[in-house]
């Protein structure tokens, strides 16, 4: 019986391993904190998935969980991505304060223009060349900036830095918590899903953001001014925006399967998001009320970006206690917009 049951044993091994090999499918599961009608998530997210699904012959699926779904909060959308609970997240590094401090150089005050394509691609460079290490437990697809923040203010138009004193006024990372500071603001922090109902409110008087979470947050039906900064200009600060993808499910996926997903990633995948940004932005600022866009006269955009200075003075002091290389890191980050002579 025990010599049976060996060969029976050996016959199903070997069975197994004559059997052919079945295509595997993959399914990705999508984690993000805006709504589904989000620009991130109609204009990138699914047409990116269509795309992979259309390459690989439908297998490559997704699943797409906004609004935070898969539970946590948009500080937490890094360690959903590395512990496995999502296996692709669309988040900010700077949400979540503390775990990407050499990604905050390019938030840190009227560093890149305003615009998302161009800032988009010297972004990517800027993380190939100094930021990889800092991401080593993801694979990371993409790193872009939401666009330029402006101050998107409720009953009080800001033009001049006067305006701004003693204001109370969102802030969605550290860094623009800092600038408001500077200011003479009083930054509060929150998600973006809370600030709409806050200014509506009177909780606070206006947010910094960028324009691309104006429309999906209902921001523009409780703010009557928005400043605007001319496209090309240093942007007073961005948000940068990542896609990371959880390191077990990248490296387990079919080898046919992870060409097609990083061929649509990386440059692909920065440029799809650069240009339905800036569209979105052009699109939310075309659609703003009649005299709400306030202009920022060139001696007043020179006071705040004056009285901004010290923000990156204290973030190379900090981040160097750290063990960071801050002044060259910061140095990099300037010389990207600085047109090679």
């Amino acid at each position: 019986m025990k010599l049976l049951s060996k060969a029976a044993g050996v016959c199903a091994v070997t069975f197994i391993a004559a059997a052919p090999v079945q295509a595997q499918d993959v399914t990705l599961k999508i984690a993000h904190f805006l709504p589904s009608n989000s620009n991130a998530q109609v204009n990138v997210i699914e047409p990116w998935c269509e795309q992979l699904g259309a390459e690989s012959n439908g297998r490559i699926k997704c699943q797409i969980y906004p609004s935070l779904q898969l539970g946590g909060t948009a500080a937490t959308l890094p360690d959903q991505a590395r512990n496995g609970v999502a296996d692709i997240v669309w988040m900010g590094p700077g949400f979540s304060t503390g775990k990407f401090p050499r990604t905050e150089v390019l938030e840190l005050p009227f560093i890149l223009p305003t615009g998302n394509e161009a800032s988009n691609k010297l972004i990517w460079q800027f993380y190939n060349d100094h930021l990889k290490d800092e991401y080593k437990a993801y694979e990371v697809l993409a790193m872009f900036t939401g666009g330029g923040m402006d101050l998107h203010m409720r009953n009080q138009p800001v033009r001049k830095l006067e305006d701004i004193k003693g204001k109370k006024v969102r802030a969605s990372h550290r860094v623009g918590a800092n600038i408001l500071e500077a200011w003479g603001a009083a930054p509060v922090s929150m998600p973006p899903a809370q600030m709409t109902e806050a200014i509506s409110k009177g909780v606070v008087d206006g947010a910094l953001a960028s324009w691309e979470v104006v429309p999906s947050t209902k921001l523009d039906e409780v703010t009557q001014y928005h400043s605007a900064i001319a496209e090309g200009d240093p942007a007073i600060s961005h948000t940068i925006l990542a896609m990371v993808m959880n390191k077990r499910k990248y490296d387990q996926m079919p080898a046919d399967l992870r060409e097609i997903l990083d061929r649509n990633s990386g440059d692909a995948l920065v440029q799809r998001f650069g240009v339905a940004w800036d569209k979105f932005t052009r699109d939310a600022k075309a659609a703003s009320a009649p005299g709400s866009l306030v202009d920022i006269a060139p001696e007043d955009y020179a006071a705040l970006q004056q009285a901004a200075a010290s923000v990156s003075d204290d973030w190379v002091k900090d981040a160097t206690r750290r063990g960071i290389n801050a002044a060259e890191l910061l140095e990099a980050a300037r010389n990207l917009s600085t047109p090679a002579q």
